[in-house]
């Protein structure tokens, strides 16, 4: 089999088509898995590292880069264009995978015109534009929440939920005498959190000896925040990307986040309670969409950003240290949202859509072979 998984930009797209093209590399042990992107987005890092190939489109994103950006990433629209035929053409995918982000749409469209079988990921309630308008053309959506089926023909729309990472996460070991308070703000980090929380546990004075805290603070911001706990009682770890991202939702007893919809695919197949902060500026106000979502549900507490203060913030924290019944009924409330089986829905439509697949399926686990196939 041969496929590709296209787009990505952030962690919020890139790593469900991970979850996805590794079950389909359990599921066959001589898959052909192509992973293409943009030089600018966080695939050029993370694949490279992973047993995924990698091509890379001169694309940009358009939004927020003032006159010059606008005109250089109109003028990477055709050059992209034209190499996703060509990379087509060289790979011959059977079908295309598009996980949203703005090195998604040159490669589905060129799909689309080969006639070969596409189909996108919808993980936010409200799609952008770019997914409303592939989602006329490929054969499948694949969406997280009921509600943006709306925005798609139904005929082609799969509540499948987000994939996630990880089946399950790990033992660690739990301090009990301290609370595990995990802090991230994407995968770039987000200095308005990172400030929020600092000047919180500032406020809470020696009551923040108490915590431990585990700090994802962006590459830009880490040696800020490396200062910002030197004069804190409490323990903090400060990572500028936090790649064992399993153990620290694992030992972590609140989570303080944007709300991407991976990240809340996240914190609902796994039960822990969370603070959202929805990033403002996002397409749509979907990080905004997502978490009330949550918060409507019990599963969640929602701040929005211009309501964001260290004073603030610093109640909220003190009142989910000391309630742990609180932070068990919110766990509670977000594991009943959680979809543990996205992932192999997912795969099964596409075996679904490419027949071929489903006649020649091992169900083996991949082997060597399996990972030299996918990387020549």
């Amino acid at each position: 089999m041969r496929l590709i998984v296209a787009g990505g930009g952030t962690g919020g797209h890139l790593f469900p088509g991970l979850a996805v093209a590794r079950e389909f590399l359990r599921r066959h042990e001589d898959a052909r898995i192509l992973f293409v992107g943009s030089r600018w987005g966080i695939e050029s890092r993370v694949i490279p590292q992973t047993e995924f190939p990698l091509e890379l489109l001169p694309i940009r994103g358009l939004k927020g880069r003032g006159l010059k950006g606008l005109l250089e990433g109109l003028y990477g629209i055709p050059l992209s264009l034209w190499r996703s035929r060509a990379i087509i053409r060289r790979f011959d995918p059977q079908c295309i995978i598009g996980l949203g982000g703005y090195a998604s749409g040159p490669l589905l469209l060129a799909g689309v015109s080969r006639r070969i079988r596409c189909a996108v990921l919808e993980q936010n309630l409200r799609p952008g534009l770019t997914n409303r308008v592939l989602g006329r053309l490929v054969d499948r959506i694949f969406t997280s929440f009921r509600e943006s089926a709306d925005y798609f023909p139904a005929d082609k729309v799969v509540l499948a939920g987000t994939p996630v990472r990880w089946r399950e996460l790990p033992e660690v070991e739990r301090e009990a005498e301290r609370f595990h308070l995990l802090v991230f703000g994407g995968s770039a980090g987000a200095r308005r959190i990172n400030e929020a929380v600092l000047g919180a546990l500032e406020h809470l004075g020696e009551a923040a000896a108490g915590f431990r805290v585990t700090h994802q603070s962006g590459r830009a911001d880490e040696d800020r925040v490396r200062q910002g706990y030197a004069s804190l009682p409490c323990e903090a770890e400060v990572l500028p990307f936090i790649d064992q991202m399993d153990r620290a939702y694992a030992a972590a007893d609140l989570v303080v986040c944007r709300a991407g919809a991976s990240t809340l695919a996240e914190l609902t197949l796994f039960g822990k309670p969370a603070v959202l902060i929805p990033y403002p500026y996002a397409a749509h106000d979907h990080q905004r969409l997502n978490a009330l979502a949550l918060e409507k549900a019990g599963a969640a507490v929602m701040i929005v950003e211009r309501e964001l203060s260290a004073t603030g913030l610093a109640e909220t924290l003190r009142t989910f240290h000391g309630d742990a019944g609180r932070r068990r009924a919110m766990g509670e409330a977000a594991a009943r949202l959680g979809r543990g089986d996205a992932t192999e829905r997912i795969v099964d439509e596409c075996h679904a859509l490419v027949p071929a697949w489903s006649r020649h399926e091992s169900g083996a686990a991949p082997g060597p072979a399996g990972k030299e196939a996918a990387s020549s």
